[in-house]
């Protein structure tokens, strides 16, 4: 026996209803899979967006999925190293590191930074732990040369078995994208490629790089909504299309693909939610990258 309601109301919770069932066969596709996020740029910046992504984790996590965080913080350590009287200077989207910019690296990174997205994680009620590379040997680099970065270091193999301990245990690990050498030495290690590798080492179903502009733009200026493997080799080898930070969130996300990982997103951080209207919704909002061609039916 139907009971019925009153037209407003039933109008607002069916929808309502509707809006749940349409993301229902998403969240059943990431069911117990790992899902690694770079999170950077405004989303980690404003503190309403950082709410935001913290919700989104939550839900992610309460519908079964493994989210891993990597995180950088590169206008942090700018501003600290101006505050210092160091120089900052980049190479290729890459900080040029010398020892006393290292240290800096270190204290903002492994310090300020994490602290404050494992807080704000805890707050919207994710049990997030804070790492940074160094933690268990979690991720192992050697010295990226040429051309001569200083302490800026490139991945060597990383240990999935210390954030699979902690996600085992429902555990969001939060790594600070600081590495370590055989000999001790610590590396700066820009987040994006860090990312990419924890997502290899963990064979994650997608890598999420969320960032401060739309998506991928391509030379015409339009947003890519959805692209294979090539295409984004096309992107990095025209002069126009990628440059600065965005060369090592490409390559790091072609390394991925073609190692394995089934699909690489860009998302807007500054848009609310970006991550659920993402991963839960046929239209999505950034750009997805896929080893296979383009032109499949939304992100699942």
């Amino acid at each position: 026996m139907s009971v019925d309601l009153p037209p407003k109301i039933r109008e607002r919770t069916v929808s309502k209803a509707r809006t749940l069932l349409e993301a229902l066969p998403f969240m059943q596709e990431h069911w117990g899979k790992t899902i690694v996020v770079k999170y950077g740029g405004a989303a980690m910046e404003r503190a309403p967006l950082s709410r935001s992504f913290g919700n989104d984790l939550a839900l992610l996590q309460h519908v079964g999925i493994h989210p891993l965080i990597v995180h950088g913080g590169g206008p942090q350590v700018t501003e600290v190293s101006a505050r210092l009287g160091l120089p900052t200077t980049f190479v290729g989207g890459l900080r040029i590191t010398d020892g006393p910019t290292l240290d800096v690296a270190k204290m903002v990174l492994a310090g300020k930074v994490n602290t404050d997205v494992v807080g704000t994680l805890l707050g919207c009620g994710v049990q997030a732990v804070g790492l940074s590379g160094v933690d268990g040997g979690l991720v192992m680099a050697r010295r990226r040369e040429p051309p001569d970065l200083g302490f800026v270091g490139e991945v060597v193999q990383v240990n999935g078995a210390v954030v699979r301990a902690l996600m085992d245990q429902r555990f969001v690990p939060v790594i600070a994208s600081i590495a370590i050498g055989d000999d001790g030495q610590a590396y700066n290690v820009n987040a994006d490629v860090v990312a990419a590798e924890l997502a290899v080492g963990l064979s994650a179903e997608k890598l999420v790089y969320m960032n401060d502009v739309p998506g991928l733009i391509g030379p015409d200026g339009d947003l890519l909504s959805e692209l294979g493997v090539q295409e984004a080799l096309d992107l990095l080898a025209h002069p126009d299309a990628v440059d600065g930070g965005m060369i090592p969130k490409l390559e790091s996300a072609v390394r991925a693909l073609k190692a394995g990982v089934p699909r690489v997103h860009f998302l807007d951080g500054r848009v609310e939610h970006a991550l659920v209207l993402e991963l839960f919704t046929p239209e999505g909002i950034g750009t997805m990258i896929a080893v296979d061609a383009p032109g499949e039916e939304g992100t699942p």
